[in-house]
């Protein structure tokens, strides 16, 4: 698939693929609270959310929210079902070479305001999914139960996780 042929994932494919993720990698994962990131990996990590394994992604390495920190893909225990990115729009044809270098990841997730057609390029022709400029959090809380469509609290407060997230 080409980028000129490629289009964004609908909504039911979205919920496809979040339906079929157990296991998430965030690369650009900040340890600075005020970031995306950090925001989006407190959703992750919570009891709330339907994922097996979360990894964080830095160059830096340390630790985060109790988390080791792994310098790249190829340090995680196993490859992730989904990588959440968090880098520069620039960054992303890099991120994109390093998901196809890695054999069991599936999609590639770029956040919010974040798309390169080089990226989705590098993926898609390595038969792999790319999700740009959408965020995890709030797809996921979404098809939960927990967000309107536009990405708002709905107001709707319950225990009950929806059974296929």
């Amino acid at each position: 698939m080409t980028v000129a042929t490629w289009s964004p994932p609908t909504a039911r494919q979205r919920l496809a693929i979040l339906r079929a993720t157990r296991t998430v990698a965030v690369v650009g994962m900040s340890a600075d609270p005020s970031r995306a990131s950090y925001f989006v990996a407190t959703y992750l990590l919570s009891s709330s959310c339907s994922f097996g394994d979360v990894w964080f992604v830095n160059p830096k390495g340390g630790e985060i929210l109790g988390q080791p920190v792994y310098r790249s893909l190829d340090e995680l225990p196993q490859a992730p079902d989904l990588v959440d990115v968090f880098r520069r729009a620039e960054d992303l044809p890099s991120v994109a070479e390093e998901v196809v270098a890695t054999p069991g990841i599936r999609t590639f997730w770029a956040q919010l305001g974040l798309h390169s057609d080089e990226a989705v390029r590098i993926v898609t022709e390595s038969g792999r999914e790319a999700v740009t400029n959408c965020c995890l959090k709030i797809e996921h809380a979404r098809f939960a139960g927990g967000l309107h469509t536009a990405g708002f609290d709905t107001g709707v407060v319950s225990s009950r996780r929806h059974p296929d997230l």
